[in-house]
């Protein structure tokens, strides 16, 4: 696609990464429509702000015309959305998310961060250090971090850094993502199977990082965690002219609740912690020494790094007490983040919440896989709507099936929010830490007045 002004439409304007790409591509001078049918925050303020807010909410087949250059389909459509089936009618150029990324980076070097864990904090570090040495790159991300305004830049730069997803491309492309974007150097963070409604076995899954791994091209690069038996074996199999690169947790040392890097002799503090996160930032070290940054460089840039939101984040720090809330919902997320809060703090009780929200997380046929996965939390909870399970047209789950899956005879499980919040107000605080993983919201918890609700 050339640079000059064109029309683009979006279909599904409202979900998180398709918002971002939007006001990109709004910001570029080109003229963006958009749709949906439901728009929550933070992409209704972003939108507005940017005068990108659908006047109504719904789909209107009369803002697709023969004179759009392209159309953005977004993963929140189905198949037989109105606006699709016209712009199909009219022979539109459709596009998924990572298709029209690819077009707009096909002179760049494509760096993709794949995984099934990690990646958007590894993205997010090579962002930082590259914006701390001023270096001119752009970049797709999941969430969003300090110091960037978008979660999509696309400009003239040399330069593309991309986290790389596994899930389908579209309604109407079930590629995974991380393949449309045709890398050059390409990370793999770890493999566990996730998003069971569409890889429905752990073989199905674990197929599309081989694909992935297959595409490094010649003379490409492929970077991956040591650590991970599955990643490794996937990465480490021979392929013509491509250099593999492992990498492991970084040598690192714990002293009063701060994380501090091992570097020649060196103590260098950082406001990251957990092996899993220690996994993460030499990962993004190794591909940030692929295109120019020296050691000394990152550990300069490293120091500043406050992480990506939602991953680990602080909503309330006090001497004896620290409340986080974490992205973690999968199973090697939720037993990674639960066993770091729990090694940095050894001496305060860790009470875990996990709200279980995803398709795969609230499907019976999964939830076998988070046994033991919050065996470091002193005091292990669950919630779960069952509104929710109904909603996704799931076989309904009891509070047994939810015990007996995560093989924890101490585990509390409660499907009622008020309950929940009950019982953590008869708790004591002092010398505890509260970790709430959940990639939804508790259905409404209000985060800001946590400590009020409790009392604390």
């Amino acid at each position: 696609m050339n640079q000059t002004s064109q029309r683009i439409h979006f279909i599904a304007i409202g979900g998180s990464i398709m918002h971002n790409l939007a006001i990109a591509l709004h910001k570029k001078g080109h003229s963006v429509t958009g749709s949906d049918d439901e728009i929550f925050e933070p992409s209704r303020s972003l939108l507005a702000k940017n005068d990108l807010l659908p006047d109504t909410e719904g789909w209107e087949t009369n803002k697709i015309t023969q004179d759009i250059d392209a159309v953005i389909l977004g993963m929140h459509a189905r198949v037989d959305n109105p606006e699709l089936l016209k712009a199909q009618e009219l022979g539109l150029k459709i596009y998924s998310f990572p298709e029209y990324i690819y077009e707009q980076s096909v002179h760049k070097k494509r760096v993709v961060i794949a995984g099934s864990h990690g990646k958007t904090t590894i993205t997010s570090i090579i962002m930082h250090v590259l914006k701390f040495h001023n270096y001119d790159f752009d970049y797709s991300v999941g969430a969003r971090i300090a110091g960037f305004d978008e979660m999509v830049q696309l400009t003239e730069a040399p330069i593309i850094i991309i986290e790389g997803d596994e899930y389908l491309s579209s309604p109407i492309d079930s590629t995974p993502k991380f393949l449309k974007y045709h890398h050059h150097i390409g990370l793999v963070s770890g493999v566990s199977w996730d998003h069971i409604n569409v890889f429905p076995t752990e073989t199905e899954y674990i197929k599309q990082f081989d694909l992935f791994a297959d595409a490094t091209p010649s003379g490409g690069i492929l970077i991956y965690s040591s650590e991970d038996t599955t990643g490794s074996s996937i990465c480490t199999r021979t392929r013509e002219n491509v250099t593999a690169i492992p990498y492991k947790a970084h040598k690192h040392k714990i002293e009063d609740g701060i994380t501090y890097l091992i570097h020649d002799e060196k103590l260098i503090p950082i406001k990251l912690f957990g092996n899993h996160n220690l996994q993460n930032l030499n990962g993004a070290k190794e591909v940030l020494n692929q295109i120019g940054i020296n050691d000394d460089q990152f550990y300069e840039a490293i120091q500043s790094f406050e992480g990506a939101d939602k991953r680990l984040q602080i909503i309330e720090e006090r001497n004896d007490l620290t409340i986080y809330k974490d992205f973690a919902h999968a199973p090697s997320k939720v037993r990674a983040t639960t066993l770091a809060v729990k090694h940095q703090y050894p001496d305060r009780e860790l009470v875990g919440c996990l709200e279980l929200h995803t398709f795969s997380s609230l499907n019976k046929d999964f939830i076998e896989e988070y046994a033991h996965t919050m065996a470091g939390c002193d005091i292990a909870i669950v919630y779960y709507n069952p509104t929710t399970v109904a909603h996704k047209r799931l076989k309904s789950i009891t509070k047994e099936d939810i015990k007996n899956s995560f093989q924890q005879t101490d585990l509390l499980v409660f499907d009622d929010r008020h309950e929940m919040m009950g019982y953590l107000k008869t708790l004591q605080w002092t010398n505890k830490n509260l970790l709430l993983m959940s990639s939804g919201t508790f259905d409404g918890l209000d985060y800001e007045q946590l400590t009020h609700l409790l009392n604390i």
